[in-house]
């Protein structure tokens, strides 16, 4: 109730926002399977439950960004990532490696503030994520192993918050070697 009674047509203006990027992030889905050979609605099955979500950045003015805790070079841990930004500016797997994720960071701005709002697709928490078998073959073999969606976001996104012995998981953590593969 607090946020439909204090931001009303805020809400209903992220309501639509929330509707309309995912239907791009659906048509997205779409063209990156036709591009792979497969038929259009291919990938769509894996999202039918989807727990995706837009999240609000805001990057205040820095006057020493030297010294300023960032967001340091990653990849995201989602399928899909869809950024609407001020004027500043998970296909991996199931393509087998046709689709890379692209590591980027964020950076902050000495004169001015910056704001983001990215949508991150998400397939549902039950999906097996693995390369799909119309990319495998005996010249192209598999080159990860599957993994619930759901665990390993559940653990990825535990970890983003815990001093670790270990490194972060990461997508590149169920890639197979050349001699298993």
């Amino acid at each position: 109730m607090y946020f439909t009674n204090r931001f009303g047509s805020f809400k209903e203006e992220c309501e639509h926002y929330a509707e309309e990027v995912q239907k791009l992030a659906y048509k997205l889905l779409e063209l990156i399977s036709l591009s792979l050979g497969l038929l259009a609605n291919r990938l769509n099955g894996f999202f039918k439950d989807h727990p995706s979500f837009i999240q609000l950045n805001h990057y205040p003015a820095c006057p020493v960004p030297h010294l300023a805790l960032g967001v340091g070079r990653h990849k995201d841990v989602v399928a899909l990532a869809i950024l609407a930004q001020d004027d500043d500016g998970g296909l991996e797997v199931w393509s087998n490696d046709r689709y890379e994720s692209v590591e980027h960071n964020a950076v902050v701005n000495f004169e001015k503030g910056r704001i983001s709002m990215p949508f991150f697709f998400n397939p549902a928490h039950y999906t097996i994520v693995e390369p799909l078998e119309e990319l495998i073959d005996d010249q192209n073999p598999a080159k990860y192993k599957p993994y619930n969606w759901g665990k390993y976001f559940a653990n990825r996104k535990h970890s983003n918050f815990q001093k670790l012995d270990v490194e972060n998981i990461q997508i590149y953590n169920f890639k197979l070697s050349k001699k298993y593969g």
